[in-house]
């Protein structure tokens, strides 16, 4: 595996600016007027209650929503409707909250669908898999052993993804993400319905993929535990709206937060 290029954005600089977003449903309202920013190199965490409407924010920042109102500029450059191939192509990646993989395919071949926009050859010359596109495929699938490799998960390889631990399957999800090579990696409770050892795992994944890779990522998660350990920022949202920002301790001590969490009326 190699570390993306960070192209003319400097570590600390904000990568992704979302700017007043305001979705609705209908007559439900989702999102409203929400504003935070997240900078390169970091491990910038959305948090809230239940309903707080933080997938539906990823959901407009991969392209897969399109806000009511408000923009997104993503690598200094401002984007409209943009679609999720689009998002994929550009360098935003993600993992889902229900885990999304192909279920009757191997560890192997789910990770290599996270190589599809890197490949170069036709269809046609995939089909016949000869001279180049033999190659190419060789190449790819090299580099998706590094990432099974990376992830400790070389014994379950050709393993029917579906018949795996909930857990595994998570990190299966996670290696796909990482075969994109992202600039920006979206996780939305990576580590929902794991145990504490399979948590401590993934934690480890997260980090090293922060600080080896130079991938910036945006997490959400309900452990306040890995939040406050691996974060070094985080927003706050509560029925579709930010009520704090700021670092984990600042937000953990902000009594609106505490009172999201509580149930406390506003």
């Amino acid at each position: 595996m190699r570390a993306p290029s960070g192209g003319e954005i400097a570590s600390g600089e904000v990568l992704l600016a979302v700017e007043n977003i305001s979705l609705s449903f209908g007559g439900i309202k989702a999102l409203s007027n929400v504003s935070f920013d997240i900078r390169k190199g970091e491990v910038r965490a959305i948090i809230g209650p239940n309903g707080a409407g933080k997938t539906s924010m990823l959901n407009v920042v991969n392209g897969f929503y399109h806000p009511d109102e408000g923009r997104i500029t993503y690598r200094r450059q401002t984007r409209h409707r943009m679609k999720p191939y689009e998002a994929a192509a550009s360098g935003i990646a993600r993992t889902f909250q229900n885990v999304a993989l192909f279920k009757g395919m191997s560890t192997l071949d789910n990770i290599m669908t996270g190589r599809t926009l890197k490949m170069r050859k036709g269809v046609l010359s995939q089909m016949i898999y000869w001279g180049a596109s033999q190659k190419e495929e060789i190449e790819h699938r090299e580099f998706v052993e590094r990432i099974i490799d990376f992830l400790e998960i070389e014994h379950i390889r050709k393993a029917p993804v579906g018949k795996l631990p909930y857990g595994l399957q998570k990190r299966v999800e996670l290696g796909r993400a990482l075969a994109m090579e992202p600039e920006l990696l979206l996780l939305d409770e990576p580590m929902a319905g794991m145990n504490l050892e399979e948590k401590l795992d993934m934690c480890r994944f997260i980090l090293t993929v922060k600080d080896s890779f130079n991938t910036t990522i945006a997490l959400i998660e309900h452990d306040m535990g890995v939040v406050m350990d691996l974060s070094d920022r985080v927003v706050v949202l509560d029925h579709g709206q930010k009520i704090a920002d700021g670092t984990p301790a600042e937000v953990q001590g902000n009594k609106a937060v505490i009172d999201a969490y509580l149930g406390v009326a506003h």
